[in-house]
């Protein structure tokens, strides 16, 4: 047994974080850390963003819980802001993506099931998904690494490969109920579907009354320069999760369906005790507030701009190192020739918070307000650890 008394499924270094500001963090020591990690994807806003914190403390003083047995403005008021941003008609709000997921995966076979067709459960996902850690969310995505040990296979999941249309079109039977993929994967090595990819989808969908379900828990709320990834295609979803930086810290998350895809969910079939809370709704209006303005969209895509210039000089620095540049505004990711957790751990040495992906990929997602100079800093860290790693290379010795 370990000398913590935490489940050990995590393995986090020995540094204890105690506060934060902005795009920085600090440990125990006082050392200072630039973090590009932002809880993955999560503190949109960066630490202590002074509006989250008022909006916080001010509902902290008010009502914190009252379950949803009970109405609450705060949660009326910010589903329809949802509404009115994006191409959802209703909102179910819960506490995390996973939550989200299944009540996507739910919604989907209910919709069927309400129209008659019973046998239409298949839920086609994608290798390299990433849906949460429940068991729908594990089954949905079908990574072997999350399935092993919890005994067999759920019923009505199916895999197919990441980007051939081929592959999906064969798949498709009378039983398909619903797609459900990431327009820009994340833990599955930072991989984005072209927009055309996502358009032929949702053609292939209108024809066979499939749902289309996009996964935007990690790659929405800006992050890709646009208020949804899914945006670039000039498309749109039937139902689709989100969650991470639209809490900008705070627990939050939301299943976002139209009308017609939510024809079965009627009383009693879904709920949840925390999902829209009043303390996560005062933060979840504080942090939509910020993000849907014009000029925070602007700045995303021009710092993102930026990062990917600098990572392009990177790559002409460490061409043996770093293979590609993927994703989107800022959510990117390196693909490299060396294992990832070698970088990311020397980052770590040297003030900088970033993790790894599938396939070999260093994973960068910054808070979405930070600037140029937070970036050159981030790249003259990562130019550090580069350097280092390409030295022991020619050495042979270990880091």
């Amino acid at each position: 047994m370990s000398n913590s008394p935490l489940m050990p499924v995590y393995t986090p270094p020995p540094t204890d974080f105690v506060s934060g500001k902005g795009a920085m963090v600090f440990d125990a020591n006082g050392k200072r850390y630039l973090d590009f990690l932002a809880g993955i994807a999560v503190n949109s806003l960066g630490h202590c963003h002074p509006k989250l914190v008022a909006a916080l403390t001010d509902q902290a003083n008010k009502l914190w819980h009252m379950s949803n047995v009970y109405q609450t403005e705060l949660q009326q008021t910010l589903a329809a802001k949802w509404v009115s941003a994006t191409f959802a008609d209703y909102v179910f709000f819960t506490n995390s993506g996973t939550e989200a997921i299944e009540a996507c995966l739910k919604l989907t076979r209910k919709y069927h099931f309400t129209k008659g067709k019973p046998e239409k459960i298949d839920i086609i996902g994608f290798d390299g998904a990433f849906h949460g850690r429940s068991y729908g969310g594990i089954n949905a995505a079908g990574n072997q690494n999350y399935l092993n040990g919890f005994g067999p296979p759920l019923p009505g999941f199916k895999q197919c490969k990441f980007g051939d249309i081929e592959a999906l079109l064969a798949m498709i039977d009378e039983n398909t109920a619903g797609i459900i993929l990431e327009p820009i994967q994340g833990e599955g090595g930072v991989r984005a579907l072209e927009p055309e990819y996502l358009r032929a989808l949702r053609s292939i969908c209108n024809e066979n009354d499939i749902l289309l379900i996009f996964d935007e828990v990690q790659c929405g709320a800006a992050r890709s320069g646009k208020l949804f990834a899914h945006e670039w295609a000039d498309i749109t979803p039937d139902v689709m999760a989100i969650a991470k930086g639209i809490g900008g810290g705070f627990p939050l998350g939301a299943c976002l369906a139209t009308e017609q895809a939510s024809i079965g969910m009627v009383k009693g079939t879904h709920g949840s005790t925390y999902g829209g809370n009043p303390l996560a709704m005062a933060v979840g209006h504080a942090v939509f507030d910020e993000i849907t303005q014009p000029e925070f969209l602007e700045n995303v895509n021009s710092v993102a701009n930026y990062l990917v210039q600098s990572l392009e000089g990177l790559k002409d620095a460490y061409p043996d190192i770093i293979l590609e540049i993927r994703g989107k505004g800022l959510l990117r990711g390196l693909k490299l020739s060396i294992d990832p957790l070698i970088i990311r751990d020397l980052a770590f040495q040297n003030g900088l918070l970033v993790t790894v992906a599938a396939g070999n990929v260093l994973r960068i997602l910054p808070p979405l307000i930070i600037d140029q100079g937070n970036v050159s800093e981030a790249i003259s860290i990562l130019d550090k650890c580069f350097a280092s790693a390409q030295a022991s290379q020619k050495t042979g010795e270990a880091l």
